[in-house]
């Protein structure tokens, strides 16, 4: 039973399969919040690349005081055929990143039942971690610049900006989560501490300082190529990864590959004192748009992560029982578009009946 507050969520449902995904998480979600008598109200926003093309506006800064009074955004996809790559992205979703302050991006990777995993002999007991990448700093801030574009002498920089509270407060929250997460209870760092000398140095200084704190958990550090390596041939051997922005981008798209695909990935972009969003990993695929033959199953699996992040814990693990025991039916035949034996709001209403 749910404490008596009431959540406010900010849906944005985004371009192309986004809304299609996010009508089915949130049939879902309607299904396991009246289970759980758990109260909310929800507002709808149309950001994204249609109201761009139609006003010039991406988010605009009356939406974004209105976002963070928030307690959650749920989102859908960004990207847009008709748009250039990178002004959605980093008009909308970088710029909710950096000004909501959500620091921190948590990405489970875990391998479902009668999911096909690209590695062979992997089951689900073997591929089982979250990654905790840090979300505002490194080198996504934009520092940098360009001398002589243009012509033979031209210089690009670009510079990955790390902070000693920014790195902490990573690191601590990572120690946190390994703690809560109460698997392995253990904790590694990814970095580059052989060639990145200055930004890794005060990771990896900041990462024995906190340990000591820390001492019910195991560390241990690994390099990021080593750990694209250990992904493919031992990822059983991870808990929980914890390292930069940029290293954190590469190897959670290789961990989504290894759970099986972008359809069930899904991931929070978390301000752990703030407001915090919550999106399937995969793009809009925009040539998907209107079939209903997307998979939702990554949308619904972030709605059960923002109900276990409110706090509404049972609710969340539900969530996460209900697509289980859809794969484990065998009704779903793949995770790909088009081939699942089922439809988009098929799924959505199979697992809404089964929560």
């Amino acid at each position: 039973m749910s404490s008596q507050k009431t959540y406010k969520i900010a849906v944005i449902p985004g371009d192309g399969t986004g809304p299609e995904v996010i009508n089915e998480g949130l049939k879902v979600f309607k299904a396991v919040t009246a289970a759980e008598a758990i109260k909310y109200d929800l507002v709808h926003y149309d950001l994204g690349g249609e109201r761009y093309k139609k006003t010039g506006d991406i988010l605009p800064d009356s939406v974004l005081a209105e976002l963070r009074k928030f307690d959650a955004i749920y989102l859908g996809a960004i990207g847009h055929p008709d748009v250039k790559p990178g002004i959605l992205e980093k008009g909308l979703l970088l710029r909710l990143r950096f000004e909501l302050d959500q620091y921190i991006n948590l990405r489970p990777v875990k391998l479902y039942p009668n999911v096909p995993c690209p590695l062979k002999d992997k089951t689900p007991k073997d591929i089982d971690f979250v990654v905790v990448r840090e979300n505002t700093e490194g080198l996504y801030t934009g520092a940098g610049g360009v001398l002589k574009k243009g012509t033979p002498d031209e210089v690009a920089t670009q510079e990955s900006i790390n902070t000693r509270k920014g790195v902490e407060r990573c690191l601590r929250y990572a120690f946190q989560y390994a703690q809560k997460r109460a698997k392995d209870k253990k904790l590694t760092l990814c970095g580059k501490t052989n060639v990145l000398t200055y930004a890794f140095d005060l990771w990896e200084r900041t990462f024995h300082e906190l340990a000591r704190e820390y001492a019910d958990i195991k560390t241990d550090y690994a390099h990021v190529d080593a750990t694209c390596m250990w992904m493919v041939k031992n990822p059983e051997w991870f808990d929980v990864i914890v390292t930069d922005n940029m290293f954190g981008d590469i190897i959670t798209d290789l961990g989504a590959m290894i759970q099986g695909g972008m359809g069930i990935a899904a991931g929070g972009n978390i301000n752990p004192e703030g407001v915090s969003m919550f999106e399937p990993i995969g793009g809009s695929a925009p040539k998907y748009t209107g079939q209903n033959v997307i998979n939702p199953l990554a949308a619904i699996c972030a709605a059960g992560m923002m109900l276990e992040t409110l706090g509404e814990e049972k609710a969340g693990k539900r969530v996460e029982a209900a697509v289980i025991k859809l794969l484990e039916s065998g009704k779903l035949k793949s995770l790909d578009a088009g081939k699942m034996g089922m439809s988009t709001s098929q799924i959505g209403d199979w697992l809404a009946a089964n929560i």
